[in-house]
C-alpha cells in the first residue's frame, strides 16, 4: 500500500519551533511528529511514502533516509513550485499514488491520534466506494464543517455543512482518508481543495464514506495545540499501560502522565506533572515545578524554577526562580534569567530575556 503526508510549507503557526527545525522534525511525545505517522503506515504495510513539501529541507532528506532503513520503506517528496492545497499534491504524485490498483492512505502532517490504518482499510473495502474520511466528532460542531450522512447507510456522506447554526451532526473530518487511485483522475493539477472541491463532487456521485475515529485527535500545528495533544498522547499511553511513561511510585512525579528520556537528570525535591515530555540530555535543577509543559533536548531548567503552559525550545536555560506560563514558547538557545516572569511570550531563538514579560508578546 501507499501513502501521502501533507506537509505543507514553513510552518509559521508553530514558530520559533520552526525557525530551527521543519515541522515534521519537532519533536511530539519525544520523538519527530512525521514518525509517530510514518510508524503507524509501515505497521499498516505501507511501502511507499510520499511527503507532499513545498520546499525540501536538507535536513529533513537526511532524517528520513534514515527512518527508510528502520522500517523498510521508500519515501519520496513531492515538492510544488507552488502551493497546490490539499488536492493539488495528489495529482503532483499520481506516478506513485496510481502505479498499482490499491488503495492509498493521505494524512495531514499536523494530525496526531491513534491512526486506525488497519480497521480503516478493511471498511474501505467492504463498501465498495471510492473514498473513505475519517470523521471525529467535536462538542461544538458549529465551528466546523460537519458532515451529513445518507439515511439508512453505514457511512454513506450525503454532503457538508460549513458551520452549521442549526444541528445536523456533531462529526467532523479528521484531515486521515483513503482513496482509490481513480480519485486522482478527479483531480486537476492546480491550487485546489479536496475538502471543498474533490469530497463534495465524490459525495453527489454517492462514493464517499465515513469512518469513526475512536479515541483522541488534535491538529497540533500551533503551540497551544501542541501542548493540548501532549496531553491528549500522555493519557492514551497510560491508558494503554505504556512502559514508556514515568512510574508513578517515582517521588517526584505529581498526578502522571509524565515521559521523560532516560538520559534526563532530576534534581531533588522536584514536582512533575501532570501531563509533561521532558527529552534528550535535559538537566532539571533541585525544587523545579514543571506542569503540562513540554521540555526539549538539550535544556536546563535551574533550582526552583517554575513552568507550566509552555515548551522550552532545544538548549535553552530557565534560570532559578524563573516563571514561565501562559502558552510560553523559547525557540532553540533561549536563556531565561534567574527571577524572571514570562507570560504567553514567543521567543525567537538565541534570544536572553532578563526582564518579566507579563503579557503575550514575540520577542524578536
Amino acid at each position: 500500500m501507499k501513502g501521502l503526508i501533507l506537509v505543507g510549507g514553513y510552518g509559521t503557526r508553530l514558530r520559533p519551533l520552526t525557525l530551527t527545525l521543519p515541522k515534521p522534525l519537532v519533536e511530539f511525545g519525544n520523538k519527530p511528529m512525521i514518525l509517530h505517522q510514518v510508524e503507524s503506515l509501515a505497521a499498516a504495510g505501507v511501502t511507499d511514502i510520499v511527503l507532499a513539501v513545498n520546499y525540501r529541507p536538507e535536513v529533513m532528506v537526511a532524517a528520513l533516509k534514515k527512518y527508510e532503513e528502520m522500517y523498510n520503506i521508500t519515501i519520496t517528496f513531492s515538492v510544488e513550485t507552488e502551493p497546490l492545497g490539499t488536492a493539488g499534491p495528489l495529482k503532483l504524485a499520481a506516478d506513485v499514488l496510481q502505479k498499482d490498483d490499491s488503495p492509498f492512505f493521505v494524512l495531514n502532517s499536523d494530525i496526531i491520534c491513534d491512526y486506525p490504518f488497519l480497521q480503516l482499510a478493511e471498511f474501505h473495502r467492504s463498501h465498495g466506494g471510492e473514498a473513505t474520511i475519517v470523521a471525529t466528532k467535536v462538542e461544538e460542531p458549529s465551528k466546523y464543517g460537519v458532515i451529513v450522512h445518507k439515511p439508512n447507510t453505514i457511512g454513506q456522506i450525503d454532503r457538508f455543512v460549513e458551520k452549521p447554526v442549526e444541528f445536523v451532526g456533531n462529526r467532523i473530518n479528521a484531515g486521515i482518508y483513503i482513496l482509490n487511485p481513480s480519485v486522482v483522475d478527479r483531480i486537476e493539477l492546480r491550487p485546489t481543495s479536496i475538502e471543498k472541491e474533490t469530497f463534495p463532487a465524490l459525495a453527489k456521485d454517492g462514493s464517499l464514506y465515513s469512518f469513526d475515529l475512536e479515541g483522541y485527535w488534535m491538529d497540533v500545528g500551533q503551540p497551544k495545540d501542541f501542548l493540548s495533544g501532549t496531553c491528549l498522547y500522555l493519557s492514551s499511553l497510560a491508558k494503554k499501560g505504556s512502559k514508556l511513561l514515568t512510574p508513578t511510585t517515582e517521588e517526584f512525579v505529581h498526578g502522571g502522565n509524565v515521559l521523560i528520556d532516560p538520559s534526563a537528570k532530576i534534581g531533588n525535591n522536584c514536582r512533575i506533572g501532570p501531563n509533561v515530555t521532558i527529552g534528550p540530555n535535559v538537566v532539571v535543577g533541585d525544587g523545579v515545578r514543571l506542569q503540562r509543559c513540554v521540555i526539549l533536548q538539550g535544556s536546563r531548567v535551574r533550582d526552583h524554577a517554575w513552568v507550566k503552559s509552555s515548551i522550552v525550545g532545544w538548549n535553552s536555560t530557565v534560570g532559578r526562580w524563573a516563571r514561565l506560563e501562559g502558552v510560553t514558547v523559547l525557540g532553540d538557545d533561549v536563556t531565561v534569567a534567574d527571577e524572571v516572569y514570562v507570560n504567553g511570550g514567543s521567543v525567537l531563538p538565541h534570544k536572553t530575556i532578563t526582564s518579566n514579560i507579563e503579557t503575550p508578546s514575540i520577542i524578536m
